[in-house]
């Protein structure tokens, strides 16, 4: 209850949100300029959608 009550677990997949992304994007921009920055931000966000997605599996209801 007490997780629920204060958030933990919110919190605690957020934290795997940002873990995972360091360890696959790296922990800073490489670039210099805003437009690049966005540029590097939306690759990197579609390169970890997408291997999320590779990840999951996909469910069939057999009956």
């Amino acid at each position: 209850g007490w997780q629920r009550a204060l958030g933990y677990n919110d919190r605690a997949l957020i934290e795997a949100d940002i873990s995972r992304w360091k360890r696959v994007i790296g922990d800073g921009l490489r670039s210099q300029t805003d437009e690049r920055q966005a540029t590097e931000i939306a690759i990197a966000a579609n390169v970890l959608n997408r291997m999320l997605e590779l990840g999951c599996p996909k469910y069939v209801r057999v009956a």
